[in-house]
């Protein structure tokens, strides 16, 4: 085997790219990047509070976009009670889009991200013009 020293230099450099995103990680102690999305209506009274809460917004908002779908479509049900008690129409377009006007700065921004693809919703929807 007389490549012997070439073959332990490669695989160690190797292994070291390979992993160099761990170690990247680890020395800053945090990713590179987080989407930030914009919502122009934060500031705006009556419209500074979402139908459920951020938290749950992030990592479930397409579970409850697709149960509104089943309520409004399959069960004739219109509206949405939030945890706090106060009501909204089950409507992407006339309640989500009400506050989230910019698709581009806000939906897409964090699909783009997580590498969604591209979401249904506009199949049967008409996608947003920009806002404000």
């Amino acid at each position: 085997m007389y490549d012997k020293g070439k073959i332990l230099i490669g695989i160690a450099l190797f292994i070291i790219l390979f992993t160099s995103p761990f170690w990247y990680s680890l020395a800053t102690g945090s990713s590179d990047y987080y989407p930030d999305p914009e919502i122009v209506t934060k500031d705006t009274p009556g419209m500074d509070q979402c139908v459920m809460p951020a938290a749950y917004m992030r990592a479930a908002h397409m579970d409850l976009l697709n149960q509104w779908r089943d309520d409004v479509v399959r069960r004739g049900k219109r509206l949405h009670t939030s945890p706090d008690g106060k009501q909204y129409n089950m409507s992407l377009s006339n309640t989500c889009m009400k506050c989230h006007t910019n698709k581009t700065q806000f939906c897409d921004k964090c699909h783009d991200y997580m590498a969604v693809g591209q979401p249904d919703c506009w199949d049967c929807h008409v996608e947003p013009k920009e806002g404000r």
